[in-house]
């Protein structure tokens, strides 16, 4: 594979989430279940389908372990404070990942591992490929998988683009400390602890005189002496929760290495896919607009 291959890969569950908190409650199925979400990420990724050209390469990674991955079994208050799905919602995302089959876009996702593993585990076979990887999502977390210089976080519904370099910039840490970070700062949104009293500042400070998490917790006496306020305070809070950081550095990792997962996945689209969303919409009674597209880009694909 030439080094000027890309993969595009599709952190899915999240702006599967954005469409069902911004779409207005305009569509509805015959027997009224609502499909706002599934309409705002079939446009999504129509448009993300035109604007990249129809990549060969590209997958989508689905979130369906809520409650029960493997990380719940480190620390069963990972993501507790998450509701698990009503009807509606799980309707809309077995809908959207129908949607995206019928795309043809390579699909993944399990009761076993989140999105994020799937999309790293994805990432770790391009690049050994000696193929880019451009994660399209809008989850900080999977700044992680910049690991190359021509490999790039794009937020595709802000037109965001970040790579290694303007990732390190805005948290002060490179990807491959951002779990390091993580366990330091904690993440609230899911339930990962952190150390009291560090913020980002401090704990972007300590990994730029540490690299990681083991060098840290070898030079604890060390710590004192870097200039940061409260700097013997800090190294005192440090040694206090150091299980809890360790614990939360597990948490924030990605797993790439899937056991069932070896091939890259490959995406050639054609008229028939198009055609084959198109009756589905019609299916979930999404007409107009959304549904013409779909026709059209079906004649341009012939």
């Amino acid at each position: 594979m030439s080094g000027a291959a890309r993969a595009w890969l599709i952190d899915a569950s999240i702006y599967i989430f954005r469409a069902w908190f911004s779409m207005p409650d305009n569509w509805h199925t015959a027997d009224g279940m609502p499909v706002g979400a599934v309409y705002g990420y079939t446009r999504f990724l129509l448009d993300f389908v035109e604007q990249t050209d129809a990549p060969r390469y590209c997958a989508a990674a689905f979130d369906e372990s809520l409650g029960s991955n493997y990380r719940n079994a480190i620390y069963p208050a990972y993501k507790s404070s998450r509701e698990l799905p009503d009807e509606a919602l799980a309707f809309q995302l077995e809908a959207c990942r129908e949607v995206t089959e019928r795309l043809g876009i390579p699909c993944y996702g399990g009761p076993l591992y989140e999105a994020d593993d799937y999309l790293a585990t994805l990432a770790r076979l391009f690049r050994e490929a000696d193929c880019a990887v451009t994660v399209v999502t809008r989850d900080k977390d999977l700044g992680q998988l910049i690991h190359n210089p021509d490999d790039n976080w794009w937020d595709f519904a802000q037109g965001e683009l970040i790579d290694r370099a303007a990732f390190s910039l805005r948290f002060g840490v490179e990807p491959e400390q951002f779990a390091d970070y993580l366990a330091l700062v904690g993440d609230p949104v899911d339930d990962i602890p952190g150390v009291p009293g560090i913020g980002a500042k401090t704990a972007a400070a300590l990994l730029q005189s540490y690299p990681t998490l083991d060098k840290l917790g070898r030079g604890l006496h060390g710590v004192h002496a870097i200039k940061l306020r409260g700097a013997k305070g800090i190294a005192a809070k440090l040694k206090e929760h150091w299980p809890q950081v360790l614990l939360a550095r597990q948490l924030a990792s990605l797993e790439d290495e899937i056991a069932d997962i070896h091939e890259l996945p490959s995406f050639d689209i054609q008229s028939e896919n198009f055609l084959s969303l198109a009756a589905y919409l019609k299916e979930l009674n999404i007409a107009g607009p959304l549904h013409r597209r779909c026709e059209q880009l079906a004649k341009k694909s012939r």
